[in-house]
């Protein structure tokens, strides 16, 4: 992904910043931050929650201060939100990308 990147933490953990395509195919992106041990198991988290294709190849557009502080008072570590994002859009739970979409019953 061109549009990612990374910082380490004091402590020696990383928070990876990625924006990847929506599980539901609807053509949009979202930026998932992920706060981990190292890159490569920040990326092994992602893959395990089924973002099945997700690379990070330099570091252009590493998290914000604001995006750290959501991840890291996140208790799973990973959230996500549309991007580009609204500015009154928060961070939501990974187990909300997942989600299909409500259907209408008529």
């Amino acid at each position: 992904m061109a549009d990612g990147g990374f910082v380490r933490l004091p402590d020696g953990s990383v928070v990876v910043a990625l924006a990847v395509p929506r599980p539901d195919a609807s053509g949009r992106t979202v930026r998932v931050l992920v706060h981990a041990a190292n890159r490569p198991r920040a990326l092994t988290r992602l893959r395990n929650l089924g973002l099945r294709a997700v690379y990070l190849r330099g570091n252009a557009a590493p998290p914000t201060p604001d995006e750290i502080s959501a991840v890291l008072h996140h208790p799973e570590g990973v959230v996500w939100r549309s991007a580009p994002c609204g500015l009154t859009e928060s961070w939501h739970p990974m187990t909300h990308l997942f989600r299909s979409a409500p259907t209408l019953a008529s």
